[in-house]
């Protein structure tokens, strides 16, 4: 296992939106394709790894990074009322899985929606990251298809965590 490089997490802004594009593209190429078919990968990738600008303005997106500026990790969360958030958009640079930087940055996610007056947040997760946020204290509740646009379905596992 590498050494887990030295990192400031902080929230994401506009600014951000370039290297977050770019960290989703190469991460979730690697990442998921011991998971999902390639059938599947090469019509979802192209959707799923595209960063929202949305979510750079939102004030939940953070981001982890190393010392000279990397992005290594990105996600956040985002309110959907009475007390629920919904985790998004989560990514670990496939070069430094398994290091704890993706538990770190959802630690500060957690943290922050809980202060937000979050009780509990839900998530889709991806049959990759399903593991990872069990680790976090997340409950599987089933696989679902979601579609990405028209025609495009993709296999996530819904998962919530009690905060």
């Amino acid at each position: 296992m590498a050494e887990a490089p030295a990192l400031h997490y902080r929230r994401a802004g506009p600014g951000d939106l370039a290297a977050v594009d770019a960290l989703l593209a190469r991460s979730y190429a690697r990442l998921l394709k011991a998971d999902y078919p390639p059938s599947v990968l090469v019509t979802a990738l192209p959707i799923l790894s595209r960063a929202r600008p949305e979510l750079m303005r939102s004030g939940s997106y953070w981001v982890a990074e190393a010392a000279g500026g990397a992005l290594v990790a990105a996600g956040g969360w985002t309110p959907r009322g009475a007390g629920v958030g919904e985790v998004r958009h989560v990514v670990t640079d496939a070069g430094h899985v398994r290091q704890g930087i993706g538990a770190g940055l959802m630690r500060a996610v957690m943290a922050q929606a809980r202060d937000a007056g979050v009780g509990r947040l839900d998530c889709l997760a991806t049959r990759t990251a399903a593991p990872f946020y069990a680790a976090l204290g997340f409950v599987a509740r089933g696989e679902v298809e979601i579609a990405l646009r028209p025609g495009i379905g993709f296999r996530v596992e819904r998962m919530d965590c009690s905060l």
